[in-house]
């Protein structure tokens, strides 16, 4: 079976290059290699980069399973969830490289990130639920609630607003854009600086800021596991 999140570790710095098809799809497999990656970042002592193919992260959870019973989307999107939570408790830091659009399962990926960079250009990022007449699960209502400010939070998650990859620097979803070749090399550059961090305390400290924020997921996670929207 191929592997649909390539693997790359060099210099304590590990690169996850998603990779499904024309949009990247969060599918369970795809869920179960990254996490894979995770454990093997975590075994090298690895700050992370996650990235996408040109032009795109994700354009968010594969639609045949989402499609296929209510319950295989109820599994789906527990399991992308899980995948999140683990994500803000890494002990060590995730930097996302977003090389273009994301959307939905995207952009929670960058939302649950300890540093996000995008790229300038004709990308669309934010949550679309609403659009495609989805009514928004628990645990994407506090990612965005904890990471999105006030303003873009109503604007995301209640209207479906999605942003240019300026739009959503302000709104909360990056830190930083750059122009497209400038992407991997300035998420580099974020990754050696973040080398200079102690990594006990920065696990620790993690650990301590997001508590609540972590608890309030392990609860939201349950109700979407109960009933989808």
């Amino acid at each position: 079976m191929t592997e649909l999140v390539a693997y790359q570790c060099e210099n304590g710095i590990a690169t996850l290059t998603l990779n499904n098809g024309k949009v990247n799809a969060f599918s369970p497999q795809l869920i179960d290699d990254f996490n894979a990656a995770l454990d093997r970042a975590e075994q090298d002592k690895a700050i992370v980069i996650v990235t996408g193919q040109p032009g795109i992260l994700s354009g968010g959870y594969d639609l045949k399973v989402m499609t296929s019973s209510p319950q295989n989307a109820i599994n789906l999107v527990a399991k992308g969830s899980t995948l999140a939570r683990r994500m803000l408790a890494h002990p060590y830091p995730i930097i996302v490289a977003c090389p273009g659009h994301a959307v939905a399962k995207g952009a929670f990926v960058l939302l649950s990130a300890d540093y996000r960079i995008g790229v300038e250009g004709p990308f669309t990022i934010g949550l679309n639920e609403v659009l495609i007449g989805m009514t928004m699960h628990h645990v994407g209502i506090e990612l965005a609630r904890e990471r999105l400010g006030k303003a873009a939070f109503q604007r995301s998650v209640i209207n479906g607003e999605l942003f240019n990859p300026q739009g959503a620097l302000s709104a909360g979803f990056l830190d930083q854009v750059v122009a497209a070749d400038a992407l991997l090399p300035s998420a580099l550059a974020v990754a050696e600086q973040m080398k200079k961090i102690n990594m006990t305390a920065h696990r620790n400290t993690k650990l301590k800021t997001r508590k609540a924020f972590l608890e309030t997921l392990d609860a939201a996670i349950e109700l979407d596991k109960q009933h989808l929207g």
